[in-house]
């Protein structure tokens, strides 16, 4: 049906110099920077075709609006006292939840066709850009697929219903659900990042187990089942607890809520197993070693996210400055918002850049390959997210006053923007585990130093930021200096990904504010970056 336009004349004064209403907007045919990438790393475009232009239809993303407007609700009690545990959520979330998995979201990469993995990165990439919260329980249930694989028999019952393509909101055991999706549960209020302190305790009941304990934070509570750790008479073992038995409820009381900062379509709470039925994955003992499956792959979704936010933050003030004016001119068109734009536009294609490059040896069947997935994701995700919040808050100020309230989507945008560098380790626990893989994965660090010299004799300036990080650190660095260390071995690594892939200016770019020291460490602080090469890349 055909709207009519909103009035301009109003009784006190006519509306000028405001950007028209955006409308829908084709993700994918508007976004140059991920097709390129997505073609370098062998990503399925027609998937990614019919996808970005559904989320970008002014419908779709009113419905992630309204997702975020209405948050999920905790029904512990029916009226008559007895426990639900339950969280019912908008209308809205489902239809989200209902898009993204027919999209094949948290499915494609494992349905054994190339590029599964580059498709469903970029896939994480345009879902973020309209409604982040949904992300979480998909991204899980992508996760959790092979780390399934532990278990024979599970896996046989669970994989096929995880991979299924549609949505299946309904509150029933596995076996009569037509889809499903997993959460995880891992941190425990006295160990938080450190793991092996989890007091959960498993006991053995037949040919399964009970566990009694608490979680901190459990990630998607209505999904039909969560990975999770308990201390087995063995050690630290992981399992998978169904939410839903054959004829009752599993005895997970859902404590409450976490009020948080932003993400706010998606539930996370606190949970307590009551000797809640759950079944053993991997070998008792090596509970880390199982679960880290799945903490690998969600560390792909964390790196991708970030680019997202940025794509969708600069976007809205990329809009904004092609149809506002100040002192006479457009903004688009006055030399310090080009150069401040232009600056933004370095660190979104260096993180989807990078991002796409780790997806692309996700999808690799070679120890390399392996190899340069873990160290790869971790300093993609370490980088990526430390630029994000950066990039959105000077993208916020562009828009000025009006970048400030929820009228415009960077308020949401803003609130999501540090949320996966804390998801899923932190910034000191990622670089840590940097560290760590390079000292115990000798093919991690040669493949990694194989990456960083295919564009050496490319660029005089990154040949001398090279050796100048290998002259500062010729082995691993002191912990107190891995922060130091990883930004500039990520920096390198997106570096020699735009010289390999990326257009001259953004290359150039790139090499001259980041690695050279050309400007300074505020957004805008440049000189000679080719403006109009750049901000073409916007779309």
């Amino acid at each position: 049906m055909m709207k009519s336009p909103a009035r301009d004349t109003l009784p006190t004064h006519d509306v000028l110099n405001q950007p028209p209403v955006r409308g829908d907007t084709d993700l994918w045919l508007s976004d140059p920077v991920l097709q390129d990438a997505a073609r370098t790393a062998g990503a399925r475009a027609l998937e990614l075709v019919a996808y970005g232009k559904t989320l970008g239809t002014e419908e779709t993303r009113e419905l992630g609006r309204d997702a975020n407007r209405h948050p999920p609700e905790l029904r512990l009690f029916d009226p008559g006292g007895r426990r639900l545990d339950e969280v019912r959520f908008h209308p809205a979330y489902h239809q989200m939840m209902q898009i993204s998995q027919s999209a094949g979201y948290a499915a494609l990469a494992w349905d054994g066709q190339p590029g599964g993995h580059a498709t469903h990165a970029a896939m994480v990439y345009l879902a973020g850009q309209v409604e982040p919260g949904h992300c979480c329980p998909m991204t899980m249930t992508y996760a959790a697929i092979p780390a399934l694989a532990a278990n024979e028999h599970i896996a046989s019952l669970w994989q096929p219903k995880l991979m299924a393509r549609h949505y299946d909101p309904s509150e029933e055991p596995i076996g009569q659900k037509t889809s499903a999706t997993l959460g995880m549960a891992m941190t425990e209020k006295q160990g938080g990042s450190d793991i092996r302190a989890n007091t959960t305790v498993a006991a053995r009941d037949g040919d399964h187990w009970r566990l009694r304990g608490h979680k901190w934070f459990c990630s998607a509570p209505m999904s039909d089942g969560f990975l999770t750790l308990a201390q087995a008479p063995g050690g630290l073992t992981c399992f998978l607890v169904p939410r839903w038995l054959e004829r009752e409820r599993n005895t997970i009381h859902l404590m409450r809520l976490k009020d948080k900062l932003g993400n706010k379509s998606n539930a996370s709470s606190e949970i307590e197993y009551h000797d809640a039925l759950a079944y053993q994955l991997g070998e008792e003992g090596a509970g880390v070693r199982t679960i880290l499956e799945m903490v690998h792959h969600t560390r792909l979704d964390t790196a991708m996210a970030p680019a997202g936010l940025m794509r969708a933050a600069l976007s809205e003030a990329h809009h904004w400055v092609e149809h506002r004016s100040a002192f006479q001119r457009r903004l688009i068109d006055q030399p310090l918002m080009q150069a401040v734009l232009s600056d933004l536009v370095l660190d979104w294609e260096g993180a989807v850049t990078l991002g796409m490059r780790v997806a692309q040896a996700f999808d690799g069947q070679t120890p390399e390959d392996k190899a340069f997935a873990r160290i790869g994701v971790a300093l993609a995700k370490f980088l990526n997210n430390k630029r994000c919040p950066v990039v959105v808050v000077e993208a916020m100020e562009i828009l000025g006053g009006m970048g400030y309230v929820e009228d415009t989507p960077l308020p949401l945008i803003y609130r999501e923007a540090p949320l996966n560098s804390i998801w899923e380790g932190s910034g000191n626990v990622i670089c840590l585990d940097i560290l760590r893989t390079l000292a115990r994965e000798p093919l991690a660090a040669e493949v990694l130093e194989a990456e960083l010299d295919t564009v050496r004799g490319t660029d005089r300036r990154y040949d001398t930021a090279l050796t100048a990080h290998r002259s500062r650190w010729p082995g691993l660095p002191p912990e107190a200096e891995a922060r130091w260390y990883a930004e500039r071995t990520a920096l390198l690594l997106t570096a020699s990904q735009l010289l390999r892939h990326a257009p001259g200016a953004v290359a150039d770019g790139f090499v001259a504010t980041r690695l050279s020291g050309d400007g300074g460490r505020i957004p805008g602080s440049v000189a000679g970056l080719d403006t109009d090469a750049l901000l073409a890349r916007l779309g």
